[in-house]
């Protein structure tokens, strides 16, 4: 199914443009650019859920990351 959206003849014109560049359709290209903007939204959520992350929750966080940092890692076959 196609539907009609309006947008100005100039970002037509540069959608067009950027979706040729990449060898796309410009349907091709929208669907990118919306993929972008949810990852940018669920980054945008991801981001403020952490900073709103109690301190003993952080502090429990940053000692398991030094933690799996420290782990000499080896293959298990090899060992």
């Amino acid at each position: 199914m196609t539907t009609t959206i309006k947008v100005s003849d100039e970002l037509r014109d540069r959608l067009k443009a950027q979706a040729s560049r990449a060898g796309l359709t410009l349907g091709a290209h929208l669907a990118i650019l919306a993929d972008l903007a949810d990852r940018d939204d669920r980054l945008a959520a991801a981001k403020q859920a952490m900073g709103a992350a109690p301190a003993d929750v952080v502090d429990d966080y940053l000692a398991e990351t030094r933690q799996w940092e420290s782990v000499e890692l080896t293959d298990a076959t090899h060992a």
